[in-house]
């Protein structure tokens, strides 16, 4: 009997964590923080994805706005990118980037995706960037 009441808590607490996922349009960065990022995206990024996040088709580099980039990460954690980026970018100096530097970046890019500011800056923590999902822009 214990056990099945610890499996329906066990359960009830996994429900719990999946609704309070909050959506990215929903205010999860600052203005001064996307500042910061767009600094650091002109600084490391901007040489292979372009001053205005376009990419290079040509070269393979993908486009950081619009369609392309939100279908790729719709659906997935902001966590996802993060461990993309503090991975594998910038692709000539990998795993140079800071957790906050990373999350600046990302907060960069979900303004220049039409993403709202809010009142509080992007976490730099993996979990709380779990909480945190890519899904459809809500309609105007």
């Amino acid at each position: 009997m214990m056990v099945v009441a610890g499996a329906v808590v066990g359960t009830s607490v996994a429900a719990q964590d999946k609704t309070a996922a909050k959506s990215a349009w929903t205010g999860v960065y600052t203005d001064a923080q996307a500042d910061r990022g767009e600094r650091e995206y002109g600084r490391t990024c901007s040489h292979c994805h372009g001053l205005s996040l376009e990419g290079d088709g040509s070269r393979e580099i993908p486009a950081l706005v619009q369609d392309q980039f939100m279908r790729h990460w719709r659906g997935r954690p902001v966590q996802a990118l993060f461990d993309t980026l503090m991975r594998s970018m910038p692709a000539d100096d990998r795993g140079s980037m800071t957790p906050r530097m990373t999350a600046d970046m990302i907060a960069y890019l979900l303004r220049a995706n039409g993403a709202p500011a809010g009142d509080a800056q992007l976490s730099s923590e993996r979990d709380a960037l779990a909480a945190v999902v890519f899904d459809e822009k809500p309609a105007p």
